[in-house]
């Protein structure tokens, strides 16, 4: 089912990329030949409006196969080489643009119907993290504190402050009720290196409150321009060597974290579908040979020499960019494949 899933989300992402670059495309009367969602061998294609749609064997991508990109094809007057640089940028920008807007429509859906997420004070285990002291413990998700330390635990906060209050290492005798049965759990707390408090490793329950939609489409907007911020700032720290090529996930890392998202519920479910849909606008952007950013790139340079480069030069560059990138995910699926060895 989490592959399903995966594929399923895939797909959505992929077929919002693609339509931005066919609707601009179209718009501005570039001929369209191919609309399709995976690659590889065809298993399904009708014809529509002198254009192909097809769905294909490797659900990692897609594509808009245009008018005069292909050689033999290059001297269409209406294909995309021949089209003014501004033209073939708007074309360019296009896909990434509604991995954007898709992520904006993701949570202002997110927000309106399911609501802002907010901390519960209540005594009760939220997420217990795995392999942490309380993971280690036994204790679950739902279990009400009811004391610590022979401490009566009213609310989170006496819970947090009581934790804090003894020394990291420190064994912590917990009375909880579970399915209205009172247990009693032993933890042996742990230091946090980025607070320096102790923790035990769980967050309280979260509750949420739906948001009216002028405040929805507001929160959408931030949201997504705060996790684009987040995610540029890790994409700087994997160039500059302070996050580790090993962090980069592949196709089987990221159908892992579709399944651990689909656990914690729909909200976090729809949130990372919406992460991974401007990470894809973020990466497709960036100057690398084959994807759109390298285009704008060359649109660019065509702009500012007055004349665009040799076709067949540029389509060798942007296939050099393809192999580097197909390295790339094998690289990654191979770090996947070592995580989950690795456990």
């Amino acid at each position: 089912m989490t592959i399903v899933t995966a594929v399923i989300i895939l797909a959505i992402l992929i077929l919002a990329h693609e339509v931005g670059h066919f609707w601009v495309a179209r718009r501005i009367g570039i001929p369209v030949h191919e609309f399709s969602l995976g690659f590889g061998k065809k298993l399904y294609s009708t014809h529509k409006n002198g254009v192909e749609y097809s769905l294909r064997l490797i659900p990692l991508g897609g594509f808009v196969r245009m008018a005069g990109e292909e050689p033999g094809d290059t001297n269409n007057l209406e294909g995309f080489n021949h089209r003014k640089p501004w033209e073939k940028m708007a074309v360019s920008f296009s896909g990434p643009f509604m991995n954007f807007v898709l992520a904006i429509i993701i949570f202002i859906y997110t927000f309106t119907f399911i609501g802002l997420g907010f901390p519960s004070d209540e005594p009760v285990v939220g997420e217990v993290i795995k392999d942490k002291p309380a993971y280690t413990a036994g204790l679950q998700s739902n279990d009400r504190v009811l004391s610590m330390n022979g401490t009566d635990i009213n609310s989170w906060g006496e819970f947090v402050q009581t934790i804090q209050a003894n020394q990291a290492g420190s064994s912590l005798v917990t009375e909880v009720e579970r399915d209205g049965v009172v247990q009693i759990v032993t933890m042996i707390s742990t230091l946090d290196n980025s607070t320096g408090n102790p923790i035990v490793g769980v967050y309280p329950q979260i509750y949420f409150v739906r948001q009216g939609i002028m405040e929805s489409i507001k929160l959408g907007f931030v949201q997504t321009y705060q996790m684009t911020l987040a995610l540029l700032g890790g994409l700087g720290m994997l160039f500059t060597g302070a996050a580790s090529s090993s962090d980069l996930a592949g196709p089987v890392g990221i159908t892992s974290m579709v399944g651990e998202a689909a656990r914690g519920g729909m909200v976090y479910l729809l949130s990372f579908m919406a992460f991974l849909s401007i990470n894809l606008g973020i990466i497709n952007l960036l100057p690398i040979p084959a994807l759109d950013g390298s285009k704008i790139v060359f649109a660019l340079i065509e702009k500012i020499r007055g004349k665009p480069m040799d076709p067949e030069k540029e389509g060798f560059i942007h296939w050099l960019g393809f192999m580097f990138l197909m390295l790339i995910i094998i690289f990654a699926t191979y770090n996947d494949i070592v995580r989950l060895i690795k456990g």
